[in-house]
């Protein structure tokens, strides 16, 4: 074990489904500030989406599971899955608090524009105060605006990662995939593979 405090990386969301995208940028965070472990986290019940829209959770897990292989740094963890209700953030940090110990040092790996909604969180600020936010650039996201949106004050306590783009959306590989397009190259093969296998996004999710 290392000298210092455990240092965890938490990327969560809906994951559906996971793809370079989310794994570049949780590499990314990982070599900026040196994290010891990466969780991929899918949510289980979305608190701002309607769960007849997205793919029942187990799925979503295994692709994590699937799509974390090759990378001793990255873990899955289950907690949001197995936790009834709306899956906060701020009610994960705090399980992983007492899980791991009050020493660990947290950070929450989110895109720009989700922190431009931080006033829909729930405890926001005491997500802030829980972990040490960690900000990846989003298409469409301006981060010099982040100031002005969420407040000075909140913005001082947020890292902001210089990190390239890469563009891709769940929301395209779903659409590509129902429309018989090609995703390769846009997520990992065993991931492909698993959606392939389970027949998933074969039909517009209804909410």
């Amino acid at each position: 074990m290392p000298d210092r405090s455990l240092r965890i990386g938490v990327l969560g969301g809906t994951l559906d489904p996971v793809h370079y995208g989310h794994l570049f940028a949780a590499e990314e965070v990982r070599a900026w500030c040196g994290l010891d472990r990466i969780l991929l986290m899918p949510c289980g019940q979305a608190p701002h989406k309607d769960y007849r829209a997205i793919t029942p959770a187990e799925h979503r897990y295994n692709m994590c599971v699937l799509a974390a292989q090759g990378n001793s740094h990255f873990c899955v963890s289950r907690i949001e899955i197995d936790r009834p209700g709306p899956s906060y953030t701020i009610d994960t940090l705090r399980e992983l608090r007492a899980l791991y110990g009050s020493d660990t040092e947290l950070f929450f790996i989110l895109g720009a524009d989700a922190l431009l909604e931080i006033d829909t969180w729930r405890q926001p600020d005491d997500v802030l105060r829980e972990a040490q936010c960690v900000v990846v650039p989003r298409k469409g996201v301006e981060l010099d605006r982040l100031p002005s949106v969420i407040g000075a004050e909140r913005a001082a306590r947020v890292v902001v990662i210089d990190m390239p783009l890469l563009g891709i959306s769940a929301t395209e590989i779903r659409r590509r995939v129902r429309e018989g397009r090609p995703i390769r190259y846009l997520l990992p093969d065993p991931v492909i593979d698993y959606i392939q296998r389970e027949g998933l996004y074969r039909e517009a999710q209804q909410p």
